[in-house]
């Protein structure tokens, strides 16, 4: 009997240790009362800030900053960009990732990685400023991205290479489509712009005249800023030009995009792909403004732009005044969809 019952006293202690063991490896997404990991209901993104979170020139995080995390808790994130902290407040969590594909993988999944915080019920927001698309966008719109592609992920070559001349530089290697091309929740997006369709938004007086006079004739270029839907390209250089916009729209048709070439930036694809191995794809959301176009206006060069020699005027000019208020429109446009997840109306 001594010997059943140390037996069956055996048995019941190594059930407790294995149930032990699966506790152990338990994630802070599984169970907040039990790991005490802080909850994060909405998660933003940005890519930059020109200068302060608060109280000065704004930039991609600032208004956010102000209206959600103001006076809240920061964070130090191992391996997160250099300086950044991680800010939290009522359940809103917001990190500048830095700029470039690289950084922003990098601080995303670092973020979405940290034990202290259970993203398993967040919306992730990736948002920031872009170039609109010449024949799309006009400065100062906002685009909710259904989808997005990697704008140097595959075959580029110098146009002095080619067998014939050709508008196009770049060609098809579908062995990458998996990582450069990430399509996001349709129906997410669906939800998300119907919500914000008819936010008004801002422009100033010389950004549309420039549009006018450059685009002279053009339909499209005379019209207000907008709320729209669009694909995004994500380069890890700040391509501008005739023959770099044709790759772009090469590119969506080729990956039969949802929505139309919409703007040019620096990590969304990046971002995308961090948030899916963090099985959180589903639910995020990109909402990119329109700071310049991606082609050279008024007679700009390269060199003209970004000779280490040159004057900035130039460069300066290509955003002429709408930049602060493109991140007006942004932030209009963001913080419409932030409260509605907030108070469960998403």
């Amino acid at each position: 009997m001594n010997k059943l019952f140390a037996r069956a006293l055996l048995s019941l202690s190594m059930a407790l240790a294995l149930t032990g063991c699966s506790a152990q490896v338990s994630t802070p997404q599984e169970s907040d009362e039990l790991t005490g990991a802080i909850p994060i209901r909405v998660l933003i993104l940005p890519k930059f800030e020109v200068g302060d979170m608060e109280g000065d020139d704004p930039g991609e995080a600032q208004y956010y900053y102000e209206r959600y995390l103001s006076g809240g808790d920061a964070y130090d994130i191992k391996d997160g960009s250099i300086d950044t902290k991680l800010y939290v407040k009522d359940g809103v969590a917001l990190f500048v990732t830095g700029q470039g594909k690289v950084n922003a993988a990098l601080s995303t999944s670092s973020v979405l990685n940290d034990q202290r915080f259970d993203f398993s019920d967040a919306y992730v927001i990736s948002t920031g400023c872009a170039g609109a698309s010449e024949g799309f966008g006009v400065m100062g719109d906002v685009y909710v991205i259904s989808a997005a592609f990697d704008y140097d992920l595959g075959h580029h070559a110098d146009a002095r290479e080619l067998e014939e001349p050709s508008i196009t530089t770049w060609f098809h290697e579908d062995d990458f489509d998996s990582s450069s091309y990430v399509e996001f929740n349709q129906e997410l997006t669906n939800r998300v712009f119907d919500l914000v369709k008819d936010v008004p938004l801002k422009t100033t007086d010389l950004t549309r005249k420039v549009m006018q006079e450059e685009f002279e004739g053009q339909e499209w270029a005379s019209r207000d800023p907008q709320v729209l839907r669009g694909t995004c390209s994500t380069g890890d250089n700040y391509w501008k030009g005739t023959y770099d916009h044709q790759n772009a729209l090469l590119m969506a048709d080729t990956y039969d995009s949802p929505d139309p070439y919409a703007c040019s930036e620096m990590e969304d694809v990046a971002v995308a792909l961090a948030v899916e191995r963090a099985g959180l794809l589903d639910r995020l959301i990109i909402i990119r403004d329109a700071v310049n176009m991606d082609v050279f206006i008024l007679d700009g060069t390269p060199e003209q732009l970004w000779d280490d020699e040159a004057a900035m005027t130039l460069s300066e000019s290509q955003t002429f005044d709408i930049f602060p208020v493109a991140m007006e429109n942004n932030f209009a446009v963001g913080s419409v969809v932030i409260d509605a997840i907030l108070d469960g109306t998403l």
